[in-house]
């Protein structure tokens, strides 16, 4: 994988095809091989770039200072300029969505197209907030994911009544075992109260280009509910659409439609 140094940092990213760019952010906890179907099928006709997340993949730890949703955006800012990228669409999910439409709202000349998927720029229910930083200071402190944590976490990424000891959600939970204890404590802990300690944003969405924003969300996400999808889509005036049978990752849990319907909306938007 390619890198671009960031303040000290080295930030990896995938970069493939060409044509007019689409750059992709990934979930909290995964990496930019989330996206192989929509990276496979996406860059026979366009130039895809997916960068791999602070301390995720094979990305440092943030730089120093990394505080909000909107650093984030600028450092995907930097990477575009760092590739020449002048104008591009964006599709992120759950924190690529976040800070996707950071850029958006920060470089509307730069950012022709967006999609948020299964994300919601709300401030974090206090209920969940809680727990999610519970679990951030117990992985901290013992370096690791215990079992009981790894036991709730695995299942919100997956539709309700998934198999958890299928392909999917075992190497997932996998994944989250090999976090090393610097990965955690430098990167992933920071970042997850950055994310779910995020300020309230939802009305801020009004200043996106309602018809160049598409929403899409799986029916049976357990975090991010279609219901909050629909609160953004109306706070932007933009369309949504459900991902049937598909959780949080819904890219992943039903690849076949969320390709076709990023494909065909990016088309249109492109051409325009």
């Amino acid at each position: 994988m390619p890198v671009i140094d960031i303040a000290g940092r080295s930030l990896h990213y995938q970069d493939r095809g060409t044509g007019f760019p689409i750059l992709l952010g990934h979930s909290y906890l995964w990496d930019s091989a989330m996206w192989a179907p929509q990276m496979e099928a996406l860059s026979r006709t366009h130039r895809v770039i997916a960068p791999d997340l602070w301390g995720h993949g094979r990305s440092d730890a943030p730089p120093a200072g990394t505080r909000t949703l909107g650093d984030l955006a600028a450092h995907a800012g930097l990477l575009l300029d760092a590739l020449d990228v002048r104008e591009c669409a964006v599709a992120g999910l759950s924190v690529g969505g976040m800070w996707g439409a950071e850029l958006a709202l920060r470089e509307p000349a730069r950012v022709r197209a967006l999609v948020m998927m299964d994300t919601y720029l709300g401030a974090e229910p206090e209920a969940t907030r809680a727990r999610y930083f519970q679990m951030l200071d117990t992985i901290e402190s013992l370096g690791k994911f215990p079992a009981p944590i790894l036991d709730a976490v695995v299942p919100l990424f997956f539709r309700s009544g998934a198999d958890l000891s299928g392909p999917l959600p075992t190497a997932f939970r996998r994944a989250l075992e090999g976090f090393s204890a610097a990965q955690l404590r430098e990167a992933v802990v920071p970042l997850g109260r950055l994310i779910f300690g995020r300020p309230e944003a939802v009305q801020r969405l009004s200043a996106l280009n309602a018809g160049r924003t598409l929403l899409m969300c799986g029916a049976l996400d357990i975090p991010r509910p279609a219901a909050e999808t629909a609160r953004m889509a109306e706070a932007i005036g933009c369309e949504q659409v459900i991902v049937p049978d598909a959780g949080h990752i819904s890219n992943l849990e039903n690849p076949d439609f969320v390709t076709e319907t990023l494909t065909a909306w990016l088309a249109r938007q492109i051409a325009r």
